[in-house]
């Protein structure tokens, strides 16, 4: 089998957002960004201080000590406001060509379409890799915001369920001929 380095994130941009590869420097601003404990209703914890988004962010940077998976991990920056809103990443199982995602959007930019726009041009930047074939994410079942934003991204609920959530699945498109 081929050895494959792991390639960082590259960077993709939608209609209003700008994916850009995470880098430690963005902690601090992160911090702000994600300073509300409501975004942790679903998926447990409590928000990160900017010293600890540090050492995270160095932690994910550094990259997944598999080498059959890669991290890759975006903030988002609304282009018109020049400031982050948020974050997109994927775990790419390497050998299986499936990626996990999750997505997180601040409190003060929720309500404006940032989640499903970011979603879903993170799936299509996903597959149009070569590397990724099939799309995951597992969604807390009341969390219907989230449904919205996977079903916005062309996942569907399947019946399968990991520590109480469901997953949620989009495979690629195959072209035959």
């Amino acid at each position: 089998m081929e050895s494959r380095t792991a390639p960082g994130p590259e960077p993709f941009a939608t209609a209003r957002l700008d994916a850009l590869p995470l880098r430690v420097a963005y902690a601090d601003e992160m911090a702000a960004v994600l300073d509300d404990p409501d975004l942790h209703t679903y998926t447990g914890g409590a928000p990160e201080t900017a010293d600890g988004l540090r050492a995270r962010y160095g932690r994910q940077t550094a990259g997944s000590p598999d080498p059959g998976a890669w991290w890759w991990n975006w903030v988002l920056r609304v282009r018109d406001e020049g400031c982050l809103a948020g974050y997109v990443q994927a775990t790419v199982d390497v050998p299986g060509g499936a990626a996990e995602i999750a997505w997180v959007v601040g409190t003060r930019w929720q309500g404006r379409g940032y989640a499903k726009e970011a979603a879903t041009g993170l799936v299509a930047h996903l597959l149009g890799t070569g590397a990724v074939r099939t799309v995951l994410a597992h969604i807390h079942p009341d969390h219907n915001a989230s449904a919205a934003v996977a079903g916005a991204a062309g996942l569907v609920p399947t019946e399968e369920w990991c520590d109480g959530e469901r997953r949620w699945e989009r495979p690629a498109v195959v072209s035959g001929g």
